[in-house]
């Protein structure tokens, strides 16, 4: 037995669904892959158990399917939370500021981890808006944290540092007992089939905000209209509206219009 089987148990029966999940995103940190047998061994349940649990983590976007098993994700080129703030800053504060004036003083949020919702969460405590807001984002919490009027709830979960935001099965599960009115997360891209993420983690955490709100909005900026991105969010009628810097235009435009989907685009100034 090498060093990195022998930091785990043997067997680990009798594990609830999402602590077995834990367990597998704790193994792909200590080496780069594994064999599903191997897994359903240590567990003491069927290799169909495992399998199942890897195709949700990997839909996720929390690791990657390999022959057999599975791996850590690979790294991709996407741009970092720093790198993203620093681009088309107007854009990003006009979209913040015309989905800040959506919020009605007293509502629940849920805000997820952005560059754009970054500038909504500046808006919101500029305005002083009486809200809850429940968040993975360090960053928005902070922003938030700035005004008097806005108690901020942090999602329990996985650190991740490149985007100073927490991710994982944790980070879910707490959304899932939670209910808001309205949820305002932004996404890599948004193309005909919907919203996508690029970043690992984030579409899981997502998708629980869109089933846990009353009223669902996504901000994004045109230059991701069209461009599709690793994992998907969920289709087009999962958004009641998205707050943009300009109308799509052509396929992109005729599809939200089919999917009953409001397009409020933010005015130069406001």
């Amino acid at each position: 037995m090498d060093a990195v089987e022998a930091a785990l148990p043997v067997k680990r029966k009798g594990l609830k669904k999402s602590e077995r999940r834990e367990q597998i995103l704790l193994e792909l940190k200590l080496r780069p892959h594994f064999r599903i047998s191997e897994m359903a061994e240590r567990f003491g349940v069927s290799t169909e158990t495992v399998r199942r649990d890897v195709e949700k983590l990997s839909r996720d976007g929390l690791i990657d399917r390999a022959h057999g098993g599975a791996s850590a994700p690979a790294q991709g080129q996407y741009p970092g939370f720093d790198e993203r703030s620093g681009e088309r800053q107007k854009e990003r504060e006009r979209i913040g500021r015309r989905a800040a004036a959506l919020v009605q003083p007293g509502e629940t949020l849920m805000i997820d981890s952005g560059s754009t919702t970054l500038q909504l969460a500046r808006a919101l405590a500029f305005a002083g808006t009486p809200c809850t807001v429940i968040t993975n984002s360090l960053p928005v919490a902070m922003a938030l944290g700035q005004g008097d009027n806005a108690e901020v709830i942090i999602c329990p979960g996985e650190y991740l540092r490149s985007e100073s935001a927490v991710v994982g099965t944790e980070a879910v599960a707490f959304l899932n007992r939670h209910s808001v009115d309205r949820c305002l997360i932004g996404a890599s891209g948004l193309s005909d089939d919907g919203p996508s993420e690029a970043i690992r983690g984030f579409a899981a955490v997502k998708r629980a905000m869109l089933q846990r709100s009353r009223q669902t909005h996504l901000l994004i900026d045109r230059e991701k209209f069209g461009r599709p991105s690793l994992v998907q969010v969920g289709g087009l009628d999962a958004i009641a509206s998205v707050i943009v810097d300009r109308a799509p235009e052509d396929g992109l435009g005729a599809a939200l219009d089919a999917a009953g989907v409001e397009v409020i685009v933010a005015p130069q100034k406001i």
